[in-house]
């Protein structure tokens, strides 16, 4: 019997998130690695939420890209997102740290990310219950 040990995943995708603290529901999410570019391309997306504060860890891109008066930095104010983050992948098994069951290409998290979005989302998911229900009416 022959015994290796397994390599580490080179092309990690990364998923970065932001969630509503009121809510908890996640609004943005991009792709990339964990660099500044990765996160620029999130704050685009949110930068248009004026009355809107960020709290995140001491991470260095959040640093160079968010405007000091609207960062506040501190693991304190990061359990919402590590919350959803971890209901995201015990529900989500394309994203735990190990598998082999589905695919990890871009488009298949981004596609079942929107699925996962659409069925948590109250409005959004009575809407579809209504529709599927109605064909054993």
């Amino acid at each position: 019997m022959k015994c290796g040990i397994l390599s580490a995943q080179k092309n990690k995708l990364w998923v970065i998130k932001a969630v509503d603290r009121r809510t908890r529901r996640t609004v943005a999410w991009v792709f990339g690695g964990r660099d500044t570019a990765t996160f620029r391309r999130l704050y685009d997306k949110l930068k248009h939420l004026t009355n809107c504060t960020f709290y995140t860890d001491n991470g260095e891109a959040f640093v160079k890209v968010l405007p000091s008066e609207r960062h506040v930095i501190g693991k304190a104010h990061t359990i919402t997102i590590e919350h959803d983050n971890s209901n995201t992948r015990h529900h989500l098994g394309r994203l735990t740290r190990r598998t082999k069951v589905v695919s990890k290409k871009e488009f298949m998290v981004d596609l079942s990310l929107r699925i996962w979005h659409t069925v948590t989302t109250t409005n959004h998911f009575s809407l579809l219950q209504e529709n599927v229900l109605s064909i054993f009416r």
